[in-house]
C-alpha cells in the first residue's frame, strides 16, 4: 500500500517535473528530498529518462537534427543540474545547521514565556495591591495634612472598591479593621474644628459686622454712579456665591479639599485691602471651610442630621449672647457699634452659609432667628436709648441704626420695625431737643439786655438782616448810626428756631420718608418747639423778678417781630423740604399764636407792673380824714399823687415804641386802678370817719389826675375817653361835696340821671362815715342848729338811701 502510494507521489513529482518551468522546480525536488524513498526516485527518474531517451531516440530518427540539437541542449541542461544539485546540497546543509540554533532559541524563548507569565501573574496581583497601598499611605498622609473630607472619600474608596480587588491578604484585614477607627477620628476631629470656628466667628463678630457694614456704606456711596453698581453688588451676594461655589467645587476634588485657607482652623482670615480699596466681603474674612468640610464629612456618615441641629442649637445660643447689650452701652455711640457689629456680623455669617450649603440652615430657620433677634434689638434700644438726653448722640444712634438697617436689609432683612422705632425714637429726640433749646432760649433771654440795636455802618445792619428777616423801608432809609427796633434776642431766637428746624431735617434724613411726611413731622416738632419751649422760656422772662416797664415794652416789640417773622419760617421749611406750604393737609406754624400770647402776658405784665407802681405810689397816701374844710385859698394835690402823675408821664413817654392799641389800654387800666384805689380808700373799713375837708382833698387830687387824663399822655383817645376811667369817682366826690341828694334821689335809675355810676351802697357807706363823724362833733356843737340841722339831713338821707336800696332789692 505504502509503495503505491509512494510510487504515485513519485508520478506526480515527475510530472510536475515534466510540466513545471526550470527555474520553479526548486520546490519540486525539495519535496523529494524531504521523503525517504530518495533512491526509488532515481531510479523511476532513470526509467523515465530511459523512456523519454527511446522517445527522443525516435523522435531523433525522425528529426535527427532537432534531436542532435536536444542532445546538445540536454547535455547542458545535465551540467546545470548538477550544478543545482550541488547548490541544494549546500544549501540544504546550512539550512540544517541554522536550525540547530532555531531550535536552541525556540527552548530560550520557551523559557521566557513562562517567566512572562508569571511576571503577568505577579504583576497582577501587584496591580491590585498597589492601589490599597497606595490609596492607604495617600489616607495617611491627607490625615497628617487635616484634609478630613478628602480623607473620607480616600476611605470610602479604599473600604468599596480597593480592598474587594486586592484578595485576603493580612495588610488587607488590618486595614479593614482601622477603617471604623478613620471615620470616627474623622468625625470627631471635624467636630473639634467646628467647635473652634463656631468660637472664632462669636469672637469676630464685631470685624465681620464693622466689615459689612463698611461695605453698606461704601454700597450706599456709590449707588449715585450706575456703572459702579455691578461692582458692589459682586462685592456682596456674586463674591459671596462665587466664593462659596469655589470652596464647594474645592471640597468635592479629589485629593486637593480646597485652597490653601481652608486649612486654617481658626475661621477667620487676615485680608489685606486691594489696590483699589474695595472692602472684602464675609467670605473674605472667614474661612467656612471647617463648616463646609463638617457638612460633608458628615452627610458621608449618613449623620448630617445630627450636624444640622447641634449647629443650628449652638448657634441659636450664640445668637442669644450677641444680642444681650452691656449695662453701659447707652454711655457711648462706641457701645452701640460694638452691639451693632456683633449682630450685623452673626447674621451675615448665617446668610452666607444659607446661601453656600444646601439645607444646613433655610429661610425659615434664618427668618425665625431673625424675628426673635429684632424683637429684642428694639427692646434693647428702647431701653437703652431712654436714658440718652444727648442730641447729637440720639443723632448719631440714629444714622448708626440705619446704616444698620440697610445693611441688613441688604443681605434680605426685613427691617421695617428698625424704622418704626426710628420714628418712635424720633419723640425722644424731640423732646431733648425741646430741652437743649430751653435752655437755649433761657440763656439768651437771661443775656438780653432789651434794648434796640445800634447799628453805626451799613455791615452791622446787613448782618442782623441776613439773621432776622426785617422788612422795614422806613428804617433803611435812615442815616447811620441807627437802632433797630428790636433787641438781640430776635435775631438769635431766630436763628436758634431755623438751627432746631435743622436738627429735626436731620434727624428725619435716610429713613425713606416722602417731602411731605418730613414736613408734617419737622412742622409739628416747630410747633412743640413754639408752644411748649419757647413759650414757656418768654412766660419765664416776662414774670421773673426784677423786670422793668421798659424790659416788658421791648418784649412787646420783639413779639411783634417775631410774630411778623412767622411766614418767613413757614416759607424755610418749605424749601428745605420742598413741599409747598398751601399743600392740602399740611401742618401750619403755631408761631403766630404763640408770639401772640406772649405778647398778651407781657401786657399783662406791663398792666400788672404799672399797677403794682401805682400802688407803691398809693401807700404812700397819707390823708387826714378828720380834716375840716379850709375856709379860704385853693387846696393843691397831694405829693404823692404829683410823684405818681410825673412818674406815669414818663412811663407813658416810653410806650411809643408800642403798637398803640398796648400803650392806650395800659394807660387806661392805670387810670382805672388809680381810680379803684381811691374809691377803695374811701370805703375802707378801717377808716370809720370821714369829714368834708378830706372829701375835699380828694376831690382835688382826682381833679389832678382828670387833668393828667385831659392832656392826653397816650395818643389815640377820642375826646374825653380817658377820664372815663374817673367817672365813678368824679361823680360820687361831686355828689357829696355839692350835696345834691335831691337830684340824685329823684333821678336815680333814669339813663340821664347825673350821677348815673353813684352806687347807692357806696353812698351808703361813705354817709355812714361821715355821720359818724358828725355824730362826735356834735357831742361838743350840740346846740348849734346848722350842725343840728346837717346831722338830721344826713339821717334824712341815709333813711331814704336804705329804702332805695330795699326797693331795688325788692
Amino acid at each position: 500500500m505504502v509503495s503505491m502510494e509512494t510510487a504515485a507521489e513519485h508520478e506526480r513529482i515527475l510530472r510536475e517535473i515534466e510540466s513545471t518551468d526550470t527555474n520553479c522546480i526548486g520546490p519540486t525536488l525539495r519535496s523529494v528530498y524531504d521523503g525517504q524513498e530518495h533512491g526509488l526516485f532515481m531510479e523511476k527518474l532513470d526509467v523515465r529518462i530511459r523512456n523519454h531517451d527511446r522517445e527522443i531516440e525516435k523522435m531523433c530518427n525522425h528529426h535527427f537534427q532537432g534531436f542532435v540539437d536536444s542532445i546538445t541542449e540536454l547535455l547542458k541542461v545535465r551540467g546545470e543540474a548538477q550544478k543545482l544539485k550541488s547548490q541544494v546540497t549546500e544549501t540544504n546543509r546550512r539550512l540544517q545547521d541554522d536550525g540547530k540554533e532555531l531550535i536552541s532559541s525556540m527552548e530560550e524563548l520557551k523559557q521566557c514565556r513562562v517567566q512572562q507569565r508569571n511576571i503577568a501573574t505577579t504583576i497582577d496581583k501587584l496591580t491590585h495591591c498597589l492601589p490599597v497601598l497606595e490609596m492607604y499611605s495617600r489616607l495617611q498622609e491627607q490625615m497628617k495634612a487635616k484634609r478630613y473630607y478628602p480623607a473620607l472619600r480616600t476611605l470610602e474608596q479604599l473600604e468599596q472598591k480597593c480592598l474587594p480587588r486586592a484578595g485576603q491578604y493580612r495588610f488587607c484585614s488590618i486595614m479593614a479593621e482601622n477603617i471604623p477607627k478613620l471615620r470616627t477620628q474623622i468625625r470627631d476631629t471635624a467636630m473639634s474644628q467646628l467647635r473652634d470656628f463656631l468660637e472664632s466667628i462669636r469672637k469676630h463678630s464685631d470685624k465681620i459686622g464693622e466689615t459689612a457694614i463698611k461695605q453698606a456704606q461704601l454700597q450706599r456711596s456709590l449707588d449715585s454712579s450706575v456703572s459702579t453698581q455691578p461692582r458692589a453688588l459682586i462685592g456682596r451676594r456674586g463674591r459671596k456665591e462665587a466664593a462659596a461655589a469655589a470652596g464647594i467645587a474645592a471640597m468635592d476634588s479629589n485629593g486637593q479639599g480646597g485652597s490653601p485657607m481652608s486649612e486654617q482652623d481658626s475661621g477667620i482670615l487676615d485680608v489685606e485691602d486691594d489696590e483699589d480699596d474695595e472692602v472684602p466681603g464675609a467670605q473674605d474674612l472667614v474661612d467656612f471651610s471647617p463648616v463646609y468640610r463638617c457638612l460633608h464629612i458628615y452627610t458621608v456618615l449618613g449623620l448630617r442630621d445630627v450636624f444640622e441641629n447641634y449647629y443650628r442649637k449652638q448657634r441659636r445660643k450664640q445668637a442669644r449672647l450677641v444680642l444681650q447689650p452691656h449695662s453701659n452701652m447707652h454711655e457711648t455711640l462706641e457701645g452701640y457699634r460694638r452691639y451693632f457689629n456683633q449682630i450685623v456680623g452673626f447674621f451675615v455669617v448665617e446668610d452666607h452659609v444659607l446661601h453656600t450649603t444646601q439645607g444646613l440652615v433655610n429661610r425659615a430657620y434664618v427668618e425665625e432667628l431673625w424675628e426673635m433677634a429684632l424683637s429684642k434689638i428694639v427692646a434693647a434700644l428702647r431701653t437703652h436709648s431712654s436714658y440718652c438726653d444727648d442730641p447729637n448722640l440720639v443723632l448719631d444712634l440714629k444714622n448708626l441704626i440705619v446704616l444698620f438697617a440697610d445693611t441688613l436689609q441688604g443681605y434680605g432683612f426685613p427691617v421695617t420695625h428698625l424704622f418704626d422705632m426710628l420714628l418712635e425714637m424720633r419723640e425722644q429726640y424731640g423732646e431733648i431737643l425741646l430741652k437743649r433749646w430751653n435752655l437755649t432760649f433761657r440763656q439768651i433771654l437771661d443775656q438780653d439786655n432789651y434794648s434796640p440795636i445800634p447799628v453805626s455802618t451799613e455791615q452791622e445792619f446787613r448782618h442782623y438782616t441776613s439773621q432776622f428777616p426785617l422788612q422795614d423801608p422806613e428804617l433803611e432809609k435812615l442815616s447811620f448810626p441807627k437802632k433797630l427796633p428790636f433787641s438781640e434776642f430776635v435775631p438769635k431766637v431766630y436763628c436758634q428756631l431755623k438751627e432746631f428746624i435743622y436738627a429735626c431735617l436731620k434727624y428725619s434724613e435716610d429713613l425713606h420718608l416722602s417731602s411731605t411726611e418730613v414736613d408734617d413731622m419737622i412742622r409739628k416738632s416747630t410747633n412743640l418747639l413754639l408752644t411748649r419751649t419757647l413759650s414757656h422760656c418768654l412766660q419765664y422772662a416776662i414774670k421773673k423778678k426784677n423786670v422793668g416797664l421798659a424790659e416788658l415794652v421791648q418784649v412787646i416789640i420783639n413779639t411783634t417781630h417775631l410774630e411778623q417773622s412767622c411766614h418767613f419760617l413757614e416759607e424755610f421749611i418749605s424749601n428745605i423740604t420742598n413741599v409747598p406750604p398751601d399743600t392740602v393737609n399740611a401742618t401750619k406754624l403755631y408761631g403766630t399764636s404763640t408770639f401772640k400770647d406772649a405778647r398778651h402776658a407781657a401786657e399783662a405784665e406791663i398792666y400788672t407792673s404799672l399797677n403794682a407802681k401805682i400802688d407803691q405810689f398809693l401807700q404812700l397816701a397819707d390823708y387826714d380824714w378828720l380834716a375840716a374844710v379850709q375856709g379860704g385859698g385853693a387846696l393843691t394835690a397831694s405829693d404823692y399823687l404829683i410823684d405818681l402823675i410825673a412818674f406815669l408821664k414818663s412811663t407813658f413817654s416810653v410806650f411809643t415804641n408800642l403798637p398803640g392799641k398796648v400803650a392806650q389800654t395800659a394807660c387806661m387800666s392805670a387810670c382805672k386802678h388809680i381810680s379803684t384805689s381811691l374809691m377803695q380808700l374811701l370805703l375802707d373799713p378801717e377808716v370809720r370817719q370821714i369829714s368834708m375837708g378830706a372829701l375835699h382833698q380828694l376831690n382835688t387830687d382826682v381833679q389832678e389826675c382828670e387833668s393828667f387824663a385831659r392832656a392826653g399822655p397816650v395818643a389815640g383817645f377820642q375826646g374825653d375817653t380817658l377820664l372815663l376811667a374817673f367817672s365813678d369817682l368824679r361823680q360820687l366826690l361831686e355828689l357829696f361835696v355839692q350835696w345834691d341828694w335831691s337830684t340824685y334821689l329823684a333821678d336815680y335809675g333814669k339813663p340821664t340821671c347825673k350821677y348815673l355810676r353813684v352806687n347807692p351802697h357806696t353812698a351808703l357807706a361813705l354817709l355812714e362815715k361821715m355821720k359818724e363823724m358828725s355824730r362826735k362833733n356834735n357831742v361838743f356843737a350840740q346846740f348849734r342848729k346848722t350842725d343840728r340841722d346837717r346831722q338830721k339831713l344826713i339821717d334824712t338821707v341815709i333813711k331814704q338811701l336804705r329804702n332805695l336800696i330795699r326797693s331795688n332789692e325788692s
